[in-house]
């Protein structure tokens, strides 16, 4: 196994390397051993970051009568937790003369030799349109396919060989329980995992794998004919969605903390409309114009709530200003303002900063309503048009 390490918070963490360079890995492994009726017990390829990869083949079987070779890479995700890592990835590869003229329009080519890539066994099947690949298709994303696809290219031009059509099937057989824990369910990838990356390499703690995946539930929503989009930044979104308008849980987008992110991959999208909902614990911060919510990046959930509040006094200041700097929960800022008779404009103010917010990060070229909500999912204030939003995302749902 090639070892790779980045730096991060002053640690040092051990990078793993995709899906998608697993499969690659067992493709070329296999196919050479097929090919040579030798046995391969490591294999080299370049991901597409250009770092070299040497993976480690186990699980060699041959059918000598099927003329197929199949072995797997064991996914190694380095120091970044993931439900895939110590999966064993399969490749089985056989071999078969050109399909007929016509024919080949399905596979992937290259001069006379044509390259087929399905999936088997615990690999998911997209059902919902939208994503990398059509409805049907195996979850195999486009640039894991481009490696296998070149790793096997790779093996055939060394050899001198054309005229061939080489098959292979991806599977992993815990995919089926191990999808489950991810993504896939709410996406319509059903039966399994995917085959991801664009890279082949996982960093530790990289947050690519969560923006992939809320890009690609916008390009659901998108491709489904919704003509608003709903955001929420979490469960607890989620949560107050269901209970208070009876919103189920796949008509939203969970954006986690990334907000503008979410919002730049719906105008990309070509979305117009876009509906905001969650606790006034995250969305306070964007009211101050923090576009990642992650404490990581700053608090400062008080001092919007002050200033805010200041904004709003008479005199432009006054003792609930220290006592909501003082707080440690917004819920208790929540008590102390409506106790002081301000819950309805301070908190109108805080929406329509909000709004004001991402409507300015988009250039005006997205339109954005708001539902805030605090403690017992009560709702605290929403924009003007967000009543409106909201019934038309039911409405189209229906």
């Amino acid at each position: 196994m090639s070892e790779l390490y980045i730096e991060k918070g002053g640690k040092k963490l051990r990078c793993g390397y995709t899906t998608g360079s697993c499969a690659a890995a067992a493709s070329k492994a296999a196919l050479i051993m097929l090919l040579d009726g030798t046995e391969v017990r490591n294999v080299k390829i370049i991901t597409p970051k250009g770092i070299e990869y040497v993976a480690e083949i186990e699980d060699i079987t041959r059918d000598e009568a099927a003329r197929a070779v199949s072995c797997a890479v064991v996914k190694d995700g380095g120091d970044d937790p993931d439900a895939t890592n110590g999966m064993k990835i399969y490749a089985t590869v056989t071999i078969a003369e050109t399909a007929a003229d016509g024919e080949s329009a399905d596979f992937q080519a290259d001069g006379e030799n044509v390259v087929e890539i399905d999936g088997g066994e615990g690999i998911g099947r997209v059902t919902r349109p939208g994503l990398d690949q059509p409805i049907g298709e195996a979850a195999i994303n486009s640039v894991p396919r481009k490696m296998i696809t070149e790793a096997v290219m790779e093996v055939l031009k060394e050899r001198n060989l054309s005229g061939l059509k080489v098959s292979i099937v991806i599977s992993a057989p815990e995919g089926q329980v191990v999808a489950e824990k991810t993504f896939n369910p709410k996406l319509g990838i059903v039966g399994g995992i995917s085959i991801l990356g664009t890279t082949g390499i996982v960093e530790p703690m990289s947050d690519e794998a969560i923006l992939a995946t809320i890009k690609a539930e916008i390009s659901i929503r998108k491709a489904e004919g919704n003509k608003v989009l709903l955001m929420a930044p979490g469960n607890y979104g989620l949560k107050f969605l269901a209970d208070t308008y009876g919103v189920l849980e796949d008509m939203a987008v969970m954006c986690s903390n990334f907000v503008y992110d979410t919002l730049e991959y719906a105008r990309e999208a070509g979305f117009k409309e876009v509906l905001f909902v969650g606790h006034l614990g995250k969305l306070v911060k964007v009211a101050g114009g923090v576009k990642n919510t992650h404490s990581a990046y700053g608090d400062r959930r008080m001092e919007i709530l002050a200033e805010a509040t200041r904004s709003l006094l008479p005199e432009g200041d006054g003792p609930i200003l220290d006592d909501i700097l003082s707080c440690v929960m917004t819920d208790e800022a929540v008590r102390i303002i409506t106790e002081a008779g301000l819950k309805e404009p301070v908190f109108s103010e805080i929406a329509r900063r909000i709004k004001g917010c991402m409507e300015d990060w988009m250039d005006g070229q997205v339109k954005v309503e708001t539902i805030v909500f605090s403690n017992d999912y009560t709702k605290l204030v929403e924009t003007d048009g967000a009543a409106d939003m909201m019934e038309r995302l039911k409405s189209a749902a229906d």
